[in-house]
C-alpha cells in the first residue's frame, strides 16, 4: 500500500477506489475484496518461498560439510609441502648440481686426454716423418705420417702444449713448421720423381708417387702433374696420327682428318674411363674433374691444330667464295623463260649428255666428301661432350637431360668447331642440295612412250614421273641423314627449314612454271581437245608432286615412327634429352607439313586445269549421246516391238541396256586414258570434281523430261540413271554412289504408287532426305497421265 492508501502493483492509468476515498458502501465492498485478492497473492507467494528456503539450507549444510573436509586435505598438503617435499627438492638440487660438476670434470678430462692423445700422436707423426725421410728414405711411410699428422686439429698442432711436448734435439722445430717442411720436401720430391717415371715410361712409378701427393696434403698438385701427364700423351698421341698422313694420299683424301679428330677424343675417352676411378679412389669423388680441364684445354690445342690444318689442306674458304659467287644460272633463266619467251621449248637450258653445264665452277663431288667428312666430325664432336659432360656430373636425373660443363662450353675447340665446322656444313648444306635441285631439273626426262591410247601398252612402271623427282627425293634423303648424324640440333634447325625453303621456291616453283608455260593443256582451236603429248605432260607434272608429297612424308615419318629392323636409330638418343627430341620431331613434322601443303595447293590447281580444259568439254557430249533418240513415253507393247525389230534381248526387268551401252563407251574413252597415267590421289581427286558435275548434268537433264515420261518410262528412265550411276562407280570408291543421290531420289519418287507416296508424306518426308520439299513435289509432278 502507498501512503494514500493506493496498491503499489495497480495500473496507475487505472482509477482506483481505495477505502479512504469510497463514497458508498458498495465501492469500500469492492475496495475490501481487492485488499483480499492481494493478500491472498502475498501469502501465496511467501508460502512458496518459505519451502524452498528448507532446500536452501540443506545444500548450504552439504557446502559447509565440503568446506570442513577441503580444509583439513589443504591442511595435510601444506604440511607434506613444508616436510617432505622441501627436503627431497634440496637433495635433488644438491644431486643436480654434483652431476653437473662431475660431467663438467668429466668432459675436462676427456678433453685434456684427448688433447695428449693427439699430442702424443702428433709427436709420433713428426719423429716417424723425420726417420722416414732420413736414412730410410722410406716415402710411402713418410707420406701416411703427414697424412696422419693432417687428421689432427689445427689448434693442437698450433698449441703451446704441443710446442713444448714435440719438439725434440733431433727435431727442435715447432710441430706445424716440421710438418710443413716436411711436406714442401716430399712435394717436390714427388715432382721430381713422377717425371722422372713420366720420362722412363714407368707405368708402376708414374702410379707410386701420383697416389703420394693426396696423403702429403697436396691434392691439387698431384691432380696438375697428372694432368700434365696425360695431357703429354694426347698430344704425342694427336701428333703422331696427324703426322702419319703427311706427304701421302690419305691426306688429301678419304676420312683422315675425321679419323684424326676421332681417335684423339677417342684416347681421351680411354684415360678417363681408364684412370677415373684411381683419381676418385685416392683424390676424392669429382676430382677427375680437374684432370678433365687439363684434358680438355690439350683438346683445344690438338683438335683446333686438326681443324686448322683440315680446313687449309681441304681449302675450305675458297670452296665457301665459290658457293656464294655461285648464281644458279639455270634457276633464275627458267623463271624468266616465261617473261622473255613463253613459247621456249622445253630443257632449252639442259646440258648435251656427256657434256658439262655451262656452269661447273663447284666440283658437287668435292663439296659431298667434304659434307660427309664434316658429318663424321660432328657426330664424333656429339658423342664428346656428352661423354665428358656426363662424366663431370651433367647428367639431370629428372628429364635425362646433359648439362654441358662451362669449361666445355667456353672451349677453345668449341669454337673452332662452330666456325670451321658448323658454320660451313650448314652453308655447304644449303648450296648441295639447291644445286642438285638445278642439276636434277637440268637433267629431267620424261617417262618414256606415255600415251593416251588405252590399247598401246605402257613401258614404264608406275608412278609415272620425271627423272627429277627420284633425283631430288634422294638428295632430300641423304641431307636429312646427313644432318641428323651430326646430332648437332643446331645443325638440325638450319637444315630442315633450308630444305624445306628450296623445295617450295626452286621444287614448286619450276614444277609450277612448267605446268603454266610448257605443258598447259590448251586447245588450239574452240572446241578440240588440246594435244596428246601435253595433256600427258601436263599429268606426269601433277604426278611428280603427288609422288613427291608421298616421298617427303615418307622421309619424315621413318624418323619419327622408327619399327623394328629401321635403320635409322631413334631421335632420343641423337639428341638426349626429351626436349631437344621432341624440338627435332616438331621441327621434321613442320618441314612435311608445310611442304605437302605447298603441293598440295599446286596439285589442286592442275586437276582443276585437267577437269576444266580436257574432262568437262567432252561430258555433255558423252550424256547426249548416251540418251540419243531415246523417248520416255513409250509403252510396253511399243517397247517389245522395237527390242523384236532390233532383235534385241530385253534385261530380266524388260529394258535394254542401250543408254548404259552408250555412255560407258563414251565414260571409258574419257576417264581410262587419264586414270591408268595419274596416280592414284590425283585420278580419284580429279573423279571427285568430274563426278560432281556430271551429277549437276545428270539431274538437269531429268528435270527436262518433266511432263514427258509416262508410267513405263519413269521406270525406264530410272533404270538408265542407276545403269549410269554403276557404270561411274564401278571399281571406285563407293562413296562417289552418294553424289548421285539427288539423281535417285527423284526418279525413286517419280516411279512411288499413289499409297507409298501417301504414306511417305505422311511419315514427315524424310524419305527423300536430300531433295527439298517443292523439289519432291516437282518430281511427283513429272509422269503425266499418272493414273489413278
Amino acid at each position: 500500500m502507498t501512503p494514500n492508501g493506493h496498491a503499489s502493483d495497480i495500473d496507475p492509468g487505472k482509477e482506483t477506489v481505495g477505502v479512504y476515498n469510497a463514497r458508498s458502501v458498495t465501492e469500500i465492498q469492492a475496495a475490501l475484496a481487492e485488499l483480499h485478492n492481494k493478500e491472498a497473492n502475498v501469502t501465496s507467494r511467501l508460502d512458496a518461498l518459505i519451502s524452498a528456503q528448507k532446500d536452501l539450507q540443506h545444500e548450504l549444510g552439504r557446502l559447509d560439510l565440503f568446506r570442513a573436509n577441503v580444509t583439513s586435505q589443504a591442511s595435510r598438503t601444506r604440511a607434506v609441502n613444508s616436510g617432505m617435499l622441501s627436503d627431497a627438492a634440496a637433495n635433488a638440487h644438491r644431486i643436480s648440481s654434483s652431476v653437473k660438476q662431475l660431467d663438467l670434470e668429466q668432459a675436462r678430462v676427456k678433453a685434456t686426454l684427448t688433447v695428449v692423445e693427439q699430442v702424443g700422436e702428433l709427436k709420433a707423426c713428426v719423429l716417424g716423418v723425420s726417420g722416414s725421410m732420413g736414412a730410410a728414405q722410406d716415402w710411402e711411410t713418410a707420406a701416411n705420417y703427414l697424412s696422419r699428422a693432417s687428421k689432427i686439429p689445427s689448434e693442437v698442432v698450433n698449441g703451446s702444449f704441443a710446442a713444448r711436448i714435440v719438439p725434440t734435439t733431433e727435431v727442435p722445430d715447432a710441430p706445424a713448421v716440421t710438418l710443413e717442411n716436411a711436406s714442401e720436401s716430399l712435394c717436390g720430391l714427388f715432382i721430381r720423381e713422377f717425371d722422372k717415371a713420366v720420362r722412363d715410361n714407368d707405368g708402376a712409378r708414374i702410379t707410386r708417387f701420383f697416389k703420394l701427393f693426396p696423403l702429403i696434403n697436396r691434392s691439387d698438385v698431384g691432380l696438375d702433374v697428372y694432368g700434365r701427364y696425360v695431357c703429354q700423351g694426347v698430344a704425342a698421341r694427336a701428333r703422331a696420327n696427324l703426322n702419319a698422313g703427311t706427304g701421302g694420299i690419305q691426306s688429301k683424301d678419304g676420312f683422315f682428318y675425321a679419323n684424326a679428330l676421332t681417335k684423339m677424343f677417342e684416347h681421351i675417352a680411354q684415360i678417363i674411363e681408364g684412370h677415373g676411378g684411381l683419381v676418385e679412389r685416392h683424390y676424392g669423388p669429382g676430382k677427375m674433374t680437374r684432370v678433365i680441364e687439363r684434358l680438355q684445354a690439350e683438346a683445344d690445342l690438338q683438335g683446333g691444330i686438326i681443324l686448322d690444318t683440315w680446313s687449309d689442306e681441304r681449302r675450305i674458304d675458297r670452296h665457301l667464295t665459290e658457293i656464294k659467287s655461285y648464281a644458279f644460272t639455270f634457276l633464275v633463266q627458267s623463271f624468266m623463260a616465261s617473261q622473255r619467251a613463253p613459247s621456249a621449248t622445253p630443257r632449252a637450258n639442259s646440258p648435251v649428255p656427256g657434256r658439262a653445264s655451262e656452269d661447273e665452277s663447284v666440283d658437287m663431288k668435292q663439296v659431298d666428301a667434304l659434307l660427309n667428312e664434316m658429318t663424321a666430325m660432328l657426330s664424333k664432336w656429339s658423342l664428346y661432350t656428352r661423354f665428358v659432360s656426363d662424366k663431370c656430373g651433367g647428367a639431370a636425373s629428372a628429364d635425362k637431360r646433359l648439362t654441358m660443363p662451362v669449361f666445355l662450353l667456353n672451349s677453345g675447340l668449341m669454337r673452332k668447331v662452330q666456325d670451321k665446322l658448323i658454320a660451313p656444313f650448314n652453308t655447304m648444306t644449303t648450296f648441295f642440295f639447291r644445286r642438285s635441285v638445278e642439276k636434277a631439273f637440268q637433267l629431267d626426262e620424261q617417262p618414256a612412250d606415255l600415251s593416251l591410247n588405252p590399247h598401246k601398252p605402257l613401258n614404264s612402271n608406275p608412278p609415272h614421273v620425271t627423272s627429277a623427282i627420284e633425283d631430288i627425293m634422294y638428295i632430300v634423303n641423304k641431307v636429312l641423314q646427313q644432318s641428323l648424324a651430326t646430332m648437332q640440333k643446331a645443325v638440325v634447325s638450319n637444315v630442315l627449314p633450308t630444305l624445306g625453303r628450296v623445295l617450295g621456291s626452286d621444287f614448286i616453283g619450276m614444277e609450277q612454271r612448267k605446268m603454266r608455260d610448257e605443258s598447259y593443256p590448251k586447245a588450239a582451236m574452240q572446241g578440240q581437245l588440246p594435244p596428246e603429248a601435253t595433256i600427258v605432260s601436263f599429268l606426269v607434272l601433277i604426278n611428280n608432286l603427288d609422288v613427291a608429297k608421298d616421298y617427303v612424308e615418307q622421309i619424315v615419318r621413318a624418323r619419327l615412327e622408327l619399327r623394328a629392323g629401321s635403320p635409322h636409330p631413334p631421335l632420343g638418343e641423337l639428341f638426349p634429352g626429351s626436349e631437344e627430341a621432341d624440338e627435332v620431331a616438331a621441327s621434321l613434322t613442320s618441314f612435311s607439313t608445310i611442304f605437302s601443303e605447298k603441293a598440295n595447293e599446286l596439285i589442286s590447281d592442275g586437276v582443276n586445269v585437267v577437269f576444266h580444259n580436257v574432262m568437262k568439254p567432252r561430258l555433255r557430249p558423252i550424256l547426249m549421246d548416251a540418251f540419243r533418240d531415246t523417248d520416255y513415253q513409250l509403252t510396253k507393247e511399243q517397247l517389245q516391238d522395237i527390242a523384236q525389230e532390233m532383235d534385241e534381248v530385253g534385261e530380266a526387268d524388260g529394258f535394254s541396256d542401250e543408254v548404259r551401252m552408250r555412255f560407258q563407251l563414251g565414260w571409258d574413252a574419257l576417264t581410262k586414258p587419264i586414270g591408268r597415267i595419274m596416280t592414284e590421289r590425283t585420278y580419284d581427286q580429279l573423279l571427285t570434281i568430274v563426278i560432281a558435275y556430271l551429277s549437276r548434268m545428270l539431274e538437269k537433264r531429268l528435270w527436262t523430261y518433266h511432263g514427258r515420261v509416262n508410267e513405263i518410262g519413269a521406270a525406264r528412265l530410272e533404270h538408265d540413271i542407276n545403269e549410269i550411276i554403276k557404270v561411274v562407280v564401278r571399281g571406285q570408291k563407293y562413296s562417289f554412289r552418294e553424289v548421285f543421290l539427288r539423281c535417285s531420289q527423284i526418279c525413286m519418287i517419280m516411279n512411288m504408287d499413289e499409297e507409298e507416296w501417301e504414306e511417305s508424306n505422311n511419315s514427315g518426308g524424310d524419305f527423300a532426305d536430300k531433295l527439298k520439299p517443292e523439289e519432291r513435289l516437282r518430281a511427283r509432278n513429272m509422269v503425266k497421265e499418272r493414273p489413278a
